[in-house]
């Protein structure tokens, strides 16, 4: 891995990091990093705190939005995460960001959250098929971590609310497997439009993550590295152009492959921390250098020529 030049992939407190934007900004300042994307889960919130922090620290923040996309196949129900780049500009656009916003709206927000909790509550709950909890999960239970809450947020609640220690016990009633689970994110044809009209650039977050040997943060529940190479193809057509290469997550027999798939499909290569906090999953262990952030930024550029 060359040095890091710019991270592409960091979450603040607008979705489920640890970080205000202008901490997340000063800490990458610190760091001797260039480019710091931000990069929250399905929102535009942090966006122009964290540009406000990169003019005063000397820092370029590259915006973008973490876009979870479900899908719902007989090989695999959940989400695969887009990493969504675009112009700073764009954020004073404000028919870019309605129709960024409507997008997003359609793939998290309160109603999945009580979609998820009720169904929770039928299959683990004390009356539930499994009882597992000792009491009902409440919406106050996830709302009091978070209004864009996340699958971090439900398993905090479970731990903390409902005392919980066991991790496995957690994924059983939240991960992909679980009876329960209901996938947040866009269905797919609704990205696929957006990729196509607007001046943005999309790339497949963390591919092989799933896949990693042995335990770690960055694993969580995300599909193994089989399923994604079945929907690449679909995820290729909707206007996907670059796969997260450099990821902390991916063991070196899954880079090499990626790289592959790169080089096969004329994709950009991309790479970020996926930072959430200063322990588990931290700033700057992962990016790209300055001649791969360089491709990333001319795609943009030319993106932004045809819209205009």
């Amino acid at each position: 891995m060359t040095h890091i030049f710019a991270d592409l992939h960091n979450h603040t407190t607008a979705s489920d990091g640890d970080f205000s934007p202008g901490d997340l900004v000063v800490r990458a300042a610190n760091m001797g990093i260039k480019v710091l994307g931000v990069t929250d889960h399905d929102t535009l919130d942090g966006l122009e705190s964290a540009l406000d922090a990169g003019k005063t620290q000397g820092i370029e923040v590259f915006p973008g939005v973490e876009i979870s996309v479900r899908f719902k196949r007989a090989f695999f129900t959940g989400t695969l995460h887009l990493l969504t780049y675009f112009s700073s500009a764009r954020l004073k656009d404000s028919g870019f960001v309605t129709r960024f916003k409507t997008l997003l709206a359609a793939g998290r927000g309160q109603s999945l959250v009580r979609a998820r909790i009720e169904k929770i509550n039928e299959v683990f709950g004390p009356s539930g098929q499994f009882p597992l909890l000792s009491r009902d999960l409440a919406f106050e239970d996830i709302a009091a971590y978070s209004a864009n809450a996340s699958r971090r947020h439900f398993a905090m609640a479970l731990a903390e609310k409902l005392s919980i220690s066991d991790k496995d016990t957690i994924t059983r009633i939240i991960g992909n497997d679980s009876p329960a689970y209901l996938p947040s994110g866009v269905d797919l044809e609704q990205v696929k439009g957006f990729l196509k009209t607007e001046p943005v650039v999309a790339v497949l977050a963390h591919p092989a993550a799933g896949s990693f040997p042995g335990e770690g943060h960055y694993k969580e529940v995300l599909p193994p590295l089989e399923t994604v190479a079945r929907l690449l193809p679909e995820v290729l057509d909707a206007g996907v152009k670059g796969l997260e290469v450099h990821y902390p997550g991916h063991a070196p027999e899954h880079k090499a492959l990626l790289l592959a798939w790169a080089q096969k499909y004329d994709l950009l290569v991309t790479g970020g921390s996926d930072c959430h906090d200063s322990a588990n999953r931290p700033l700057g262990a992962a990016g790209v250098g300055e001649q791969e952030f360089m491709r990333l930024r001319q795609e943009l550029i030319c993106v932004e020529k045809k819209s205009r």
